[in-house]
């Protein structure tokens, strides 16, 4: 029996050829882009393009089950191809080792598909794909997960509102002062250990944006000063790294000397305790290493990912995760004296770091300490990925992909799972809104524009096309404009330098888009085609 005849029973003929004969975009090839691709070639999908700029990391391996260790360093997309043809070995799939922003992947690339499926986990590139696939005209499945939660819904030009027509949440900063000397919240402590301990010990040593300085505020300044000076402490103490002395001395710096020093500044603290320095000698003594799994209240077993450490567990990972993060850096400095480690939430060693120095300093400040799966959803915009979310999300990706193919957009939903839902289901739906019309990328006319690679100046677009009028061809502006290349200013009334510069002078490349924006009226977005 032929391996698809019960795709055909079940779509019937006409659908099963749409689906064979549609040609399809997916982006990212990570958790949700494996779940996609595997369901793809099994739901009767035989042209596909795999794009992902990522390449393996063992820490992958748990959630992405198309990669194994042996795969380790390579691309994604390319092993993920490989893995799926054994599914469906006559499946047509290309994959493509970049950045889905590179100029080979441009408007007219971008029309070759019957839709893009979207399995990206960065909003940068979420937010151009989008663009992207409004000025092409072609339907967009958008997906995310987030822990339990996910979410997935069809996005098509005029019909259905866009990626960007609802705003996003921004990155949350917390004030100097309250990271430094008045934490009152985990997050305040987390914060503490990933966006400054962590970068001053291993990484980046300039304070994170995650940490605000109120140049307004002199208490700001001054707290900001603190912080700063303590940066250099432990400057100093990092001559150590290697040593056996190491963790003895940066753990006596942040929980015993820089809390004693809090504590002889009498800072108020809106009658909460007083924060409470701990001695290295005795949790020396006390510490042991968290089991592997542990009973929760009721006497049954948990992960140990779920377990709140005692403070002599957090001691304990504090000492064997900061040995490990210097010895990595060390191994790395050999090679490259500028070396530094980068915070990863898939580095088990960074994260028992950042939880057990979160919860060493919560303990001190007597604020609650949370579990490593906890601090991990908390640390910044860090979410933990959920295997089974992946799965299910994935499975909705692709029945969207029918309902685009059965011309079903306007009747679809934006589907979600929550474990959270009101109702006991971990399914809920709802309709889609319609475009908004106060969204830019949304209400922008696209207009392609073919100019010379080697010739063509801003000026000659902006005398050729943006002044020109409409019935000799142009797109007749008469009123004052900016015109902005992503998030970059490139001309406005009162900057005309670059006029005369060549386009590729300024960056411009093949399927760039010009964002023209008048001081009233729509905006056009020019999309460059080189000749």
């Amino acid at each position: 029996m032929p391996r698809d005849s019960h795709l055909k029973k079940i779509l019937g003929s006409s659908t099963y050829n749409t689906v064979a004969s549609s040609n399809v975009l997916l982006i990212g090839a990570g958790g949700i882009g494996c779940e996609v691709l595997k369901n793809l070639v099994l739901m009767g999908f035989k042209n596909i393009s795999v794009v992902d700029l990522d390449t393996i990391e063992i820490s992958n391996l748990n959630r992405q089950f198309l990669f194994q260790k042996e795969h380790v360093g390579q691309p994604k997309a390319h092993v993920a191809r490989e893995a799926v043809l054994k599914f469906q070995p006559k499946a047509n799939i290309t994959s493509h080792h970049a950045n889905i922003k590179d100029s080979q992947f441009g408007i007219e690339w971008f029309k070759q598909f019957s839709f893009v499926l979207n399995a990206l986990d960065n909003l940068d590139a979420r937010y151009y794909v989008n663009k992207m696939c409004l000025a092409a005209e072609i339907p967009l499945v958008e997906s995310g997960t987030s822990g339990y939660k996910g979410q997935s819904y069809i996005i098509k030009k005029g019909v259905t509102e866009c990626f960007s027509c609802s705003p996003k949440p921004t990155p949350t900063t917390y004030p100097v002062c309250t990271i430094r000397s008045t934490p009152n919240a985990p997050i305040h402590c987390i914060v503490w250990a990933k966006n400054f301990l962590f970068c001053q010990l291993f990484g980046d040593a300039e304070l994170s944006d995650a940490i605000k300085e109120d140049a307004s505020d002199d208490n700001g300044k001054y707290y900001l000063s603190e912080l700063k000076r303590e940066a250099n402490d432990l400057k100093e103490i990092k001559n150590a790294m290697g040593t056996e002395e190491y963790t003895r001395l940066v753990f006596t710096k942040v929980f015993t000397t820089d809390i004693q020093r809090l504590l002889d500044a009498n800072i108020s603290r809106g009658g909460r305790k007083p924060p409470c320095p701990l001695d290295y000698e005795t949790l020396d003594k006390q510490a042991k290493d968290p089991k592997q799994t542990v009973e929760n209240e009721d006497g049954q077993e948990t992960l140990a990912d779920r377990k709140v450490w005692s403070l002599p567990e957090c001691f304990h990972v504090f000492k064997e995760s900061a040995n490990n993060l210097a010895l990595q850096l060390i191994a790395q400095q050999a090679n490259d004296p500028n070396a530094m480690l980068s915070f990863d939430k898939d580095d088990d060693v960074a994260m028992d770091f950042v939880t057990s120095a979160s919860n060493l300093r919560a303990y001190v400040f007597d604020i609650e300490q949370k579990c490593l799966f906890d601090v991990k959803s908390m640390a910044g915009n860090i979410i933990p990925a959920i295997a089974t979310t992946n799965a299910i999300i994935g499975g909705e990706v692709v029945m969207n992909a029918y309902r685009i193919l059965n011309n079903k957009i306007e009747k679809s939903k934006r589907n979600y799972v929550d474990t959270q839902v009101a109702n006991g289901s971990a399914f809920m739906n709802e309709e889609i809104s319609k475009p908004n019309p106060e969204c830019d990328v949304c209400k922008s006319k696209n207009v392609p524009i073919q100019v010379s690679k080697e010739s063509a100046t801003l000026g000659d677009i902006i005398d050729s096309i943006i002044l020109k009028p409409v019935e000799d061809g142009g797109v007749g502006f008469d009123e004052e404009f900016l015109i902005m290349d992503g998030n970059k200013l490139i001309y406005d009334p009162d900057y005309d330098d670059n006029k005369n510069l060549l386009l590729k002078e300024l960056g411009i490349q093949d399927s760039s888009i010009l964002r023209v924006s008048p001081d009233e009226g729509q905006p056009l977005d020019l999309i460059v085609q080189f000749m």
